[in-house]
């Protein structure tokens, strides 16, 4: 196994899932297969119950584990489906060591952190490496060095890579070089007291990632080089990115990132091809139209809340060559009286939990049907679709979600039966990939060009079955069930241009070259609404 370790220093939030995912595509742009694993040191069991606001976007895998955002990173550059072994936290780990315990397999021994926790993280890693086949194998691990959860993880990496020796792993460290706006230099004393502190506990880095405003100058690059003992073409620049971080690859590609890497774990890869990527990119660079599309949540003062329609909107900007701007708008503005939608030509309502924000969604579902805008309404977004359908055009004033009103005279959207004696809510949703059999000539059958789908789930509340009838017999039609065909996954309004809802999420699927196609639909609606509207 080759194995490439990711740690970052200073303070959170460098972009260490993005370091992770561009050196993985340089890689895999050279022929070799490649896998990540993100260690999360929180003692959460997974991200599941975490609140966005604190956390950013549950991203949802396809075996229905709920992980950090930079999973989805992962699998957006590499063009793969992860699964709940790439995702390590102190919870997974400690509680298998603690189950370990209580059956006696320890035989007696006092638990410790070293050998039990430490050879338990060195299990996970080695399951990983050895069941996905991969060349490279790339951790990346999360928070900063020094912070005293992570402390056994990096004890455990710091003995796998004694054990696999020179040649086989390798470390790289993201720090950030700050800019003080008085004098106008880079920093380096932050990534040299990082690096010290990497030091302490028996790691040495071969490669420096400096994160700053600007590109690193030769003189901050030889002081890093001297100071941290790391050689000057291994301390890499890593500005921030003008328009998309897809942009990144293509940084270290020009400061020959994957060949140093090559040469330091012996790799033999074949001439490095990111012909197709630049071709994504120069799409993105020049677009042809314009269009403006409004993201109505809950969740907007945190932007990686939404993380993943973020990136379904970028894939599908370069496959359409649009620039979309998005507008972000607080759904309980929007219940307040404020016309914030006159000059969009799409509207997306996200998913989301909770009734706060819920009558702005509703709001906002409304203005699009009775204005003929291109809608898209996913997860809570299609729920609260339906129940402003129910409300309004079949007269149901009272409609409502049970999630929110529990005695409503109208519960439209309800729990799913197999949710109502669930007591802990971690894991226990609807989770991940679920068949979906699509109408062949509905809008989303011709999107998806295929009548039966996988698509990503998280949910405990559906359209209520004995609605159903009476909710299409008014023009809402259900173009796509479940494998028994009682639940409902996707709507599509008649006699509009484009309204359409899904209970799964298209977003987590999406992909640079292979954007969601609901995404995609509404844009391209979006586009011939702003056109004829001129």
């Amino acid at each position: 196994m080759k194995l490439i370790v990711i740690t970052g220093g200073v303070i959170s939030g460098l972009g260490k899932g993005i370091t992770t995912s561009s050196i993985g595509k340089l890689l895999q742009s050279k022929g070799l297969k490649v896998t990540a694993i993100k260690i999360d040191p929180y003692i959460n069991y997974d991200a599941g119950t975490m609140n966005p606001y604190q956390h950013g976007e549950v991203f949802v895998l396809d075996d229905g584990t709920e992980v950090d955002l930079d999973l989805g990173n992962y699998e957006r550059f590499f063009d793969i489906s992860l699964s709940t072994e790439n995702n390590i936290t102190t919870g997974k780990v400690y509680k298998a060591v603690i189950e370990k315990e209580r059956r006696g397999e320890y035989l007696g021994k006092t638990v410790q952190i070293i050998p039990h926790i430490t050879d338990e993280i060195k299990r996970r890693i080695k399951k990983v490496a050895n069941t996905s086949n991969a060349d490279v194998v790339l951790i990346e691990v999360g928070g900063t060095v020094g912070d005293i959860e992570s402390m056994p993880f990096l004890e455990a990496l710091r003995q796998l890579g004694r054990e696999l020796g020179e040649g086989n792993r390798m470390f790289i460290h993201t720090t950030l070089v700050p800019i003080v706006d008085a004098v106008g230099e880079q920093k380096t004393k932050p990534t040299q007291h990082s690096v010290k502190e990497l030091r302490a506990l028996g790691i040495q880095p071969d490669m420096i990632v400096g994160r700053c405003k600007v590109p690193l100058t030769k003189e901050t690059k030889e002081k890093i080089s001297d100071f941290c003992d790391v050689p000057v073409e291994a301390v890499i620049s890593a500005p921030d990115a003008k328009r998309t971080i897809y942009e990144v690859p293509t940084m270290f590609e020009e400061q020959k990132v994957d060949e140093y890497i090559e040469k330091k774990l012996g790799i033999d890869g074949k001439k490095l091809d990111l012909s197709q990527w630049k071709e994504y990119l120069s799409k993105l660079y020049y677009p042809k139209e314009e269009v403006n599309i409004a993201i109505v949540g809950k969740y907007v003062h945190l932007k990686d809340s939404y993380l993943s329609h973020i990136e379904a909107f970028t894939h599908v900007s370069s496959a359409l060559e649009v620039k979309i701007n998005i507008k972000w708008i607080d759904a309980e503005d929007i219940e307040s009286g404020k016309n914030l939608l006159e000059d969009v030509h799409g509207i997306l309502i996200p998913g989301g939990f909770g009734v706060r924000g819920t009558e702005g969604k509703i709001l906002a579902a409304k203005y699009a049907r009775e204005n003929k805008i291109p809608f898209l309404g996913i997860c809570l977004g299609f729920q609260m679709a339906v129940v402003e359908f129910s409300r309004n055009v079949l007269n149901y004033k009272e409609a409502n979600s049970t999630e929110f009103y529990p005695d409503t005279k109208y519960p439209v959207i309800d729990l799913m039966p197999e949710q109502k004696d669930i007591k802990n809510l971690g894991g226990s949703m609807r989770l991940g990939a679920q068949k979906v059999i699509l109408k062949k000539e509905s809008m989303a059958g011709r999107l998806y060009n295929a009548e039966i789908i996988y698509e990503r789930h998280r949910h405990r509340y559906e359209v209520n079955p004995k609605f159903i009838k009476e909710i299409e017999d008014h023009g809402m039609i259900f173009t796509g069930v479940d494998e028994s065909g009682t639940r409902m996954e996707v709507f599509e309004l008649k006699d509009h241009p484009f309204y359409v809802g899904s209970q799964f999420h298209p977003e987590f699927k999406s992909r640079p070259l292979n954007p969601s196609r609901l995404h995609y639909g509404l844009v391209k609606s979006a586009i011939e609404y702003k056109n004829s509207h001129k």
